[in-house]
């Protein structure tokens, strides 16, 4: 089973249907005006505040976001307190650190308007070297690889910009509140026989410092929290030991297996 990198489909936001954007958020007042100010035309900007300390939810208010409160800390808490807030038929999701554009999302709504795609999942491209740091990288090789062992999806990156249709979203009824979400959407995402596609998109160096990924512990912790969810349901999932080494994250073949070419579109029921 694999996933497609597809082409940009251009520069205008599709019309055929809402759109809120879910934009997880823990102390980004700095990056806030950046993100917001590329949020397509039409669509809903849904900041969830998840306990910052820096006025973001403020910034968010004044420049016309929909802030929503999520007490409980966590990445996967304040993606799934914007899920169950959105309304709109697609809901898109994208970090709020300024890494990634909003606007990049217009062509993966269009695909899921258009019925061609369940889910469309970003495959980060750094802008420089410092963009996506080693240990980020190495964390993200590892978890891809146990997925390709769980599922049989070869996706080439896990990265948190991705759309889909709201209410099928809702009934994978996702359950992991910390740093395993995003994957967990994607492993029940495969288990249901959804259509999932990639779609480059570039990927920018972080305003601040990442709450997940700016160490080694938190990245190693972040892995870890992923590889449980790839061991539910009895597959072939295994709690990750750290067994890939930081320098494999430098090895061409490894980090961008397949880069530059398409591949089909993973099959799968239409939910």
């Amino acid at each position: 089973m694999k996933a497609v990198t597809i082409p940009s489909a251009g520069p205008n936001p599709p019309r055929a249907a809402s759109v809120d954007v879910v934009l997880p958020c823990l102390d980004e007042a700095e990056a806030l005006p950046w993100v917001l100010e590329r949020i397509p035309p039409g669509w809903r900007a849904l900041v969830v505040d998840n306990g910052s300390t820096d006025g973001s939810a403020d910034v968010a208010r004044a420049l016309g976001a929909t802030v929503v409160r999520e007490e409980r800390r966590g990445f996967g808490a304040a993606c799934h307190a914007g899920l169950t807030a959105a309304t709109a038929d697609v809901v898109c999701f994208c970090d709020c650190d300024a890494t990634l554009d909003p606007g990049d999302l217009v062509p993966f709504v269009r695909r899921i308007a258009a019925g061609e795609s369940d889910l469309v999942l970003g495959r980060r491209r750094p802008e420089s070297r410092g963009a996506w740091p080693l240990r980020a990288r190495v964390g993200n090789l590892a978890v891809t690889r146990l997925l390709h062992r769980r599922t049989g999806l070869r996706l080439h990156d896990l990265g948190p910009l991705r759309a889909a249709r709201r209410e099928p979203l809702l009934a994978l009824a996702l359950t992991d509140r910390r740093s395993g979400y995003p994957l967990q959407m994607v492993v029940r995402a495969a288990d249901a026989g959804w259509r999932i596609t990639e779609h480059d998109v570039p990927y920018r160096p972080r305003t601040g410092t990442s709450k997940v990924t700016g160490t080694w512990r938190g990245t190693w912790q972040a892995v870890r929290d992923m590889s449980g969810v790839l061991a539910e349901g009895g597959g072939a999932g295994e709690p990750f030991t750290g067994a890939v080494a930081p320098e494999a994250a430098d090895r061409p073949g490894l980090l961008d297996a397949g880069a530059g070419t398409d591949t089909p579109v993973r099959k799968g029921t239409r939910p």
